[in-house]
């Protein structure tokens, strides 16, 4: 079974993480306005979006946003990602120089994109060419290595139990596994008994990964798997503050989910930080897909969409928020949301409205 240092926190070889709960890494997603968010709302830790092991690529566009970190976002976890020993090696050590805490590396991607260069999940096909690479990049820094995999190949190739120790034996600090197999892509449940048979069979700490959507399932999942922790993806996705109430609920604490006047806070701060860090053009496109998911998380939570169902739809909502092109036009559209709900829960219900010809404020 694993072992951990604390009941309550995660030990990555000098890194004492302060809880048993991390935010997975996520191409476009976790970048570094996400990542110091959620480790704000209380998660232990928030890995970085995959790197390219070419480092030819070090300086473009994606890799110089990606490559971005500060102390506001916790311990530094880089995922890097390839299939060249070498490469990664180098990778590797190029970021340790950088100031990467941990060099994390991804064999659990099955976007085919990827796994078409015969990386991410790819490579758990390919058990010689696992341990080469875990070898290389172990022996080419001096910070914890740590890898997130899939349970195998397919539903007819589970094997992770052996991944994972090959993984051990090579000198990996931890391992996070995502109850899904390559082939599965994110199709059906995840499995759980997998996962329990790696954490049964290594011991470095093991992260459950995979449909985990609130407290009572990682509490579950934990327990029926023997998991030191959690590792939280997609469900985070619009709901930054997800990570931090399953932390604060493993430890026993009240479990207080934020007020629907504290998520719209929350959530507008993170749209301001996304036009700071991208700017007005890039920062306007991507900061839709994140607004997108609050909004649809609101549409899904049973209180608010019984009471505001005769409000347009959300779907409509979002294909106007959609079409807005400037920063100060989304944060116009989003304060006016925010009114809006605000009235609805002092009971003065308004029809939720966008117009598509926004006017920013002007300040008096």
């Amino acid at each position: 079974m694993t072992v951990t240092t604390s009941p309550h926190t995660l030990q990555i070889g000098p890194h004492t993480i302060p809880n048993r709960v991390v935010v997975a890494p996520m191409a476009g997603v976790t970048d570094l306005p996400l990542r110091e968010l959620t480790v704000a709302l209380g998660a232990g830790m928030a890995v970085g979006e995959m790197l390219t092991a070419d480092l030819s690529l070090k300086d473009s566009r994606k890799s110089h946003f990606r490559r971005q970190s500060s102390s506001k976002a916790g311990i530094r976890s880089v995922q890097i990602v390839g299939s060249d020993p070498v490469q990664l090696a180098q990778a590797a050590r190029f970021n340790a120089d950088e100031g990467a805490d941990i060099i994390d590396i991804n064999m659990g991607c099955p976007a085919k994109k990827v796994c078409k260069k015969a990386a991410g999940s790819a490579l758990l096909a390919d058990e010689g060419l696992v341990e080469r690479i875990l070898n290389a990049v172990v022996n080419a820094v001096n910070v914890p290595v740590t890898l997130k995999i899939r349970t195998g190949v397919s539903r007819y190739e589970r094997n992770g139990v052996t991944i994972a120790r090959i993984a051990e034996q090579a000198g990996i600090q931890m391992l996070a596994v995502h109850g899904r197999t390559r082939a599965d892509r994110f199709k059906g449940q995840a499995e759980y008994d997998t996962i329990a048979a790696i954490a049964n069979a290594v011991s470095i700490p093991v992260l459950a990964n995979g449909d985990i959507t609130c407290a009572d399932k990682a509490r579950a999942v934990m327990e029926y798997t023997g998991a030191a922790g959690v590792m939280i993806g997609r469900a985070a996705q619009g709901k930054p503050w997800l990570p931090g109430m399953i932390a604060r609920a493993l430890t026993d604490q009240p479990l207080n989910p934020p007020a629907l006047s504290e998520q719209c806070v929350i959530i507008r701060r993170h749209l301001s930080a996304l036009h700071d860090f991208y700017g007005d053009f890039l920062g306007v496109r991507i900061a839709r897909k994140h607004i997108g998911w609050f909004v649809d998380g609101l549409n899904q939570d049973p209180t608010i969409h019984s009471q505001l169902a005769t409000w347009p739809t959300w779907t409509t909502w979002k294909s106007a928020f959609n079409r807005l092109e400037t920063a100060q036009e989304q944060v116009f559209a989003f304060d006016h949301l925010t009114e809006q709900l605000n009235d609805y829960t002092s009971q003065v219900v308004a029809p939720l409205t966008l117009s598509t010809n926004l006017k920013p404020r002007i300040a008096a």
